[in-house]
Protein backbone atom coordinates (compact mmCIF):
# COMPACT_ATOMS: atom_id res chain seq x y z
CA UNK A 1 0.00 0.00 0.00
CA UNK A 2 1.15 3.55 -0.96
CA UNK A 3 1.16 5.27 2.55
CA UNK A 4 -0.03 8.59 0.69
CA UNK A 5 -3.06 6.94 0.05
CA UNK A 6 -3.80 6.70 3.62
CA UNK A 7 -3.89 10.59 3.63
CA UNK A 8 -5.84 10.68 0.29
CA UNK A 9 -8.69 8.47 1.95
CA UNK A 10 -8.78 10.28 4.96
CA UNK A 11 -9.92 13.22 2.90
CA UNK A 12 -12.67 11.15 1.22
CA UNK A 13 -14.33 9.92 4.53
CA UNK A 14 -13.80 13.25 5.78
CA UNK A 15 -15.99 14.88 2.90
CA UNK A 16 -18.08 12.12 3.02
CA UNK A 17 -18.97 12.00 6.89
CA UNK A 18 -19.65 15.76 6.47
CA UNK A 19 -21.65 15.75 3.60
CA UNK A 20 -24.33 12.78 5.79
CA UNK A 21 -23.71 15.60 8.92
CA UNK A 22 -22.38 18.74 8.88
CA UNK A 23 -21.89 18.37 12.28
CA UNK A 24 -20.54 15.07 12.63
CA UNK A 25 -16.85 16.05 14.10
CA UNK A 26 -17.83 18.58 16.21
CA UNK A 27 -20.54 16.18 17.80
CA UNK A 28 -17.82 13.07 18.03
CA UNK A 29 -15.19 15.77 19.54
CA UNK A 30 -17.92 15.84 22.37
CA UNK A 31 -16.67 13.26 24.04
CA UNK A 32 -17.94 9.11 24.05
CA UNK A 33 -20.52 6.70 25.40
CA UNK A 34 -19.96 3.64 24.23
CA UNK A 35 -22.02 0.72 25.14
CA UNK A 36 -19.58 -2.12 24.37
CA UNK A 37 -15.61 -2.68 25.24
CA UNK A 38 -14.73 -5.35 22.71
CA UNK A 39 -11.47 -7.59 23.67
CA UNK A 40 -10.35 -8.80 20.37
CA UNK A 41 -7.42 -10.26 17.89
CA UNK A 42 -5.06 -7.93 16.32
CA UNK A 43 -5.24 -9.89 13.18
CA UNK A 44 -5.38 -7.34 10.60
CA UNK A 45 -8.68 -9.32 8.86
CA UNK A 46 -10.89 -8.74 11.80
CA UNK A 47 -12.08 -4.87 12.46
CA UNK A 48 -14.29 -4.48 15.22
CA UNK A 49 -16.10 -1.88 13.91
CA UNK A 50 -16.53 -2.79 10.28
CA UNK A 51 -17.62 -6.58 11.58
CA UNK A 52 -20.44 -5.54 14.08
CA UNK A 53 -21.79 -2.64 11.76
CA UNK A 54 -21.36 0.07 14.53
CA UNK A 55 -19.78 4.16 14.27
CA UNK A 56 -17.09 5.39 15.71
CA UNK A 57 -17.69 5.89 19.54
CA UNK A 58 -20.08 3.03 19.85
CA UNK A 59 -17.44 0.66 20.68
CA UNK A 60 -14.68 0.44 23.20
CA UNK A 61 -12.01 -1.67 21.47
CA UNK A 62 -8.55 -3.65 22.68
CA UNK A 63 -6.79 -5.77 20.52
CA UNK A 64 -4.02 -8.06 20.94
CA UNK A 65 -2.66 -11.31 19.33
CA UNK A 66 -5.31 -13.81 20.30
CA UNK A 67 -7.84 -11.41 21.79
CA UNK A 68 -6.14 -12.31 25.48
CA UNK A 69 -6.83 -11.24 28.79
CA UNK A 70 -3.99 -11.51 30.88
CA UNK A 71 -4.06 -10.78 34.19
CA UNK A 72 -0.49 -9.40 34.72
CA UNK A 73 -0.90 -7.13 31.17
CA UNK A 74 -1.39 -3.93 32.44
CA UNK A 75 -2.63 -2.45 28.99
CA UNK A 76 -5.43 -5.08 29.03
CA UNK A 77 -6.23 -4.42 32.81
CA UNK A 78 -6.00 -0.76 31.85
CA UNK A 79 -8.44 -1.05 29.53
CA UNK A 80 -10.55 -2.90 31.45
CA UNK A 81 -10.52 -0.97 34.29
CA UNK A 82 -11.38 2.63 32.87
CA UNK A 83 -14.17 0.95 30.05
CA UNK A 84 -15.95 -0.39 33.11
CA UNK A 85 -15.83 1.95 36.04
CA UNK A 86 -15.13 5.25 34.08
CA UNK A 87 -17.12 4.56 30.71
CA UNK A 88 -19.72 1.84 32.57
CA UNK A 89 -20.08 -0.21 29.43
CA UNK A 90 -23.39 -2.93 29.80
CA UNK A 91 -21.73 -5.36 27.99
CA UNK A 92 -17.41 -6.89 27.61
CA UNK A 93 -17.25 -8.67 24.52
CA UNK A 94 -13.84 -11.37 23.63
CA UNK A 95 -14.22 -11.89 20.30
CA UNK A 96 -11.27 -14.39 18.61
CA UNK A 97 -11.71 -15.55 14.93
CA UNK A 98 -11.13 -18.63 13.42
CA UNK A 99 -7.78 -19.36 11.72
CA UNK A 100 -6.30 -16.91 14.22
CA UNK A 101 -2.48 -16.78 13.55
CA UNK A 102 -1.64 -16.49 17.20
CA UNK A 103 -3.56 -19.84 18.56
CA UNK A 104 -2.04 -21.35 14.97
CA UNK A 105 1.27 -20.82 16.55
CA UNK A 106 0.48 -22.02 20.01
CA UNK A 107 -0.29 -24.99 18.36
CA UNK A 108 3.32 -25.91 17.11
CA UNK A 109 6.89 -26.99 18.65
CA UNK A 110 8.77 -24.09 18.17
CA UNK A 111 10.68 -21.38 19.88
CA UNK A 112 8.91 -18.06 18.90
CA UNK A 113 11.20 -15.64 21.41
CA UNK A 114 9.32 -13.00 22.89
CA UNK A 115 6.35 -14.70 21.68
CA UNK A 116 6.80 -17.57 24.13
CA UNK A 117 5.58 -16.72 26.99
CA UNK A 118 2.32 -14.38 25.51
CA UNK A 119 1.45 -17.59 23.04
CA UNK A 120 2.33 -20.17 26.81
CA UNK A 121 -1.18 -18.80 28.15
CA UNK A 122 -2.74 -20.28 24.97
CA UNK A 123 -0.86 -23.97 26.00
CA UNK A 124 -2.39 -23.66 28.85
CA UNK A 125 -5.94 -23.33 27.50
CA UNK A 126 -4.74 -26.09 25.60
CA UNK A 127 -3.92 -28.09 28.16
CA UNK A 128 -7.02 -27.02 30.23
CA UNK A 129 -8.53 -28.91 27.25
CA UNK A 130 -6.88 -31.47 26.14
CA UNK A 131 -9.00 -34.39 26.21
CA UNK A 132 -11.60 -33.10 24.41
CA UNK A 133 -9.84 -31.58 21.83
CA UNK A 134 -6.91 -34.39 21.42
CA UNK A 135 -10.57 -36.60 20.26
CA UNK A 136 -10.47 -34.07 16.96
CA UNK A 137 -8.62 -36.29 14.33
CA UNK A 138 -8.72 -32.73 12.02
CA UNK A 139 -6.55 -30.29 12.55
CA UNK A 140 -8.52 -27.31 11.32
CA UNK A 141 -11.17 -28.32 13.22
CA UNK A 142 -9.39 -29.06 16.18
CA UNK A 143 -7.60 -25.38 15.28
CA UNK A 144 -11.19 -23.76 15.40
CA UNK A 145 -12.81 -25.73 18.54
CA UNK A 146 -9.20 -23.58 20.50
CA UNK A 147 -9.98 -20.72 19.18
CA UNK A 148 -13.43 -20.88 20.55
CA UNK A 149 -12.19 -22.26 23.84
CA UNK A 150 -9.66 -19.86 24.29
CA UNK A 151 -12.27 -16.91 23.67
CA UNK A 152 -14.40 -19.79 26.72
CA UNK A 153 -11.14 -19.13 28.62
CA UNK A 154 -10.83 -15.26 28.41
CA UNK A 155 -14.13 -14.58 29.20
CA UNK A 156 -13.89 -16.66 32.27
CA UNK A 157 -10.20 -14.69 33.28
CA UNK A 158 -12.36 -11.15 32.83
CA UNK A 159 -14.87 -12.43 35.63
CA UNK A 160 -11.99 -13.52 37.57
CA UNK A 161 -11.29 -9.47 38.41
CA UNK A 162 -12.68 -7.80 40.82
CA UNK A 163 -14.15 -5.06 38.21
CA UNK A 164 -16.34 -7.23 35.99
CA UNK A 165 -17.22 -9.16 39.54
CA UNK A 166 -18.43 -5.90 40.79
CA UNK A 167 -20.33 -4.25 37.47
CA UNK A 168 -22.01 -7.81 36.93
CA UNK A 169 -23.33 -7.80 40.40
CA UNK A 170 -24.42 -4.16 40.94
CA UNK A 171 -25.73 -3.14 37.41
CA UNK A 172 -25.84 -6.38 35.48
CA UNK A 173 -22.93 -5.88 33.23
CA UNK A 174 -22.53 -9.08 30.66
CA UNK A 175 -19.86 -10.87 29.33
CA UNK A 176 -19.98 -12.37 26.12
CA UNK A 177 -18.00 -14.64 24.06
CA UNK A 178 -17.81 -14.25 20.24
CA UNK A 179 -15.80 -15.88 17.01
CA UNK A 180 -15.71 -13.78 13.69
CA UNK A 181 -15.67 -16.58 10.50
CA UNK A 182 -13.61 -15.25 8.78
CA UNK A 183 -14.60 -17.38 5.74
CA UNK A 184 -18.13 -16.16 5.82
CA UNK A 185 -18.10 -12.70 7.59
CA UNK A 186 -20.12 -14.45 10.48
CA UNK A 187 -20.52 -12.96 13.84
CA UNK A 188 -20.87 -15.99 16.12
CA UNK A 189 -22.16 -15.83 19.50
CA UNK A 190 -21.06 -19.04 21.35
CA UNK A 191 -23.62 -18.83 24.01
CA UNK A 192 -21.51 -19.94 26.79
CA UNK A 193 -23.07 -21.11 29.89
CA UNK A 194 -21.09 -18.73 32.17
CA UNK A 195 -23.38 -20.20 35.09
CA UNK A 196 -22.37 -23.83 35.20
CA UNK A 197 -18.62 -23.06 34.83
CA UNK A 198 -18.54 -20.45 37.10
CA UNK A 199 -20.45 -23.06 39.55
CA UNK A 200 -17.21 -24.95 39.58
CA UNK A 201 -14.75 -21.70 40.17
CA UNK A 202 -16.36 -19.86 42.31
CA UNK A 203 -15.37 -20.07 45.56
CA UNK A 204 -11.66 -20.27 44.61
CA UNK A 205 -11.95 -16.78 42.22
CA UNK A 206 -14.71 -15.12 44.51
CA UNK A 207 -13.68 -11.62 45.56
CA UNK A 208 -16.23 -10.71 47.55
CA UNK A 209 -16.79 -7.42 45.91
Amino acid sequence: MDIEKVFENNETWISQRLKNNPDYFKNLAKGQNPDILYIGCSDSRVTAEDLMGVNPGDVFVHRNIANMVISIDLNAMSVLNYAVDNLEVDHVVVCGHYFCGGVKAAMQSADLGILNPWLRNIRDVYRLHKDELNKISDENERYNRLVELNVQEQCINLLKTAVVQKAVRKRGMRVHGWVFDVSTGKLIDLKIDFKSILKEITEIYDLGV
